[in-house]
């Protein structure tokens, strides 16, 4: 029997911020998460740029998603590069992006910044990420633990983005997946203020839509100083595959306004937007 993924998607901007610069999408074969950077409206639209162009991919017809994937991140690049061109006050924009990419029994996921992927499976949570990340150098080398990197001065300096100026590489993989996994991507929003074992708690309750609730409300209880965007995926075997599910877009993406201002780059014409809580 086939397998089809059965999603949610939330984006809050949280308790601090006065602008929502994080962006998501969920369909049928894709998952994204980004989270812009670089002041208000120059974070809206990278984040939703990354986003836009990924989800627009033609992934059912692909027989190399990884070089996939990894194009689309170049031509996220290129089209930064123009936006700041174009518009010299958005110098500094640049956005992380983290997506699952589903054929099959295979997810392939392409990963750039601090922005996460994890599997939930048979009660245990993988992640399927790093952070391009300062503190995590460190903790690479030996010289601070990740208890120590969670509360690092410098733990949210980041060392590879889509910024529209640096040459960056996504990191690419492949992995198997079984119908009963779940998978969940979160900007830093959600992966800063909990711990891996809180959200190995929340992702297991409930199908998607109340794993997402869970998810988001409990980073909010944090005090949610950044954003705070989830995408919940379960992975399904089915008789007969659900026809004519709608995407899912929000946060930044979601807006009318950043949507508008899109540079030659649109989400699929059935995606339904969400309206992010204020």
């Amino acid at each position: 029997m086939p397998l089809v993924f059965r999603y949610a998607a939330r984006s809050d901007v949280g308790l601090v911020r006065q602008g929502n610069e994080d962006s998501g999408f969920a369909s049928d074969n894709l998952l994204i998460v980004a989270d812009g950077m670089g002041g208000h409206v120059a974070g809206e639209m990278a984040s939703a740029t990354v986003t836009a162009i990924l989800a627009g991919l033609p992934i059912a017809e692909s027989e190399d998603v990884l070089t996939q994937l990894a194009d689309a991140v170049d031509e996220a690049q290129l089209e930064m590069r123009h936006i700041i061109a174009e518009q010299p006050d958005f110098q500094g924009m640049g956005t992380t992006v983290t997506v699952v990419c589903w054929q099959g029994d295979r997810a392939s996921l392409a990963h750039v910044g601090d922005s996460r992927a994890y599997m939930l499976r048979d009660g245990e949570l993988l992640r399927l990420t790093k952070d391009h990340t300062y503190v995590q150098t460190l903790v690479d080398a030996g010289q601070i633990t990740e208890e120590e990197a969670a509360t690092h001065r410098r733990r949210n300096l980041l060392i590879r983005a889509i910024d529209g100026v640096n040459t960056v590489e996504p990191d690419l993989s492949i992995r198997e997946v079984h119908a009963g996994d779940r998978i969940m991507l979160c900007t830093d929003g959600l992966s800063g203020v909990l711990r891996d074992e809180e959200i190995l708690q929340l992702l297991s309750r409930s199908d998607p839509p109340g794993a997402v609730t869970a998810l988001v409300e409990a980073a909010i209880e944090r005090g949610a100083p950044d954003n705070v965007t989830c995408v919940v995926a379960d992975v399904a075997q089915v008789d007969d595959p659900p026809v004519g599910n709608r995407p899912v877009v929000v946060g930044a993406a979601a807006e009318p306004r950043t949507r508008s201002q899109l540079p030659g780059v649109d989400f699929p014409q059935d995606s339904q937007p969400v309206d992010t809580p204020e």
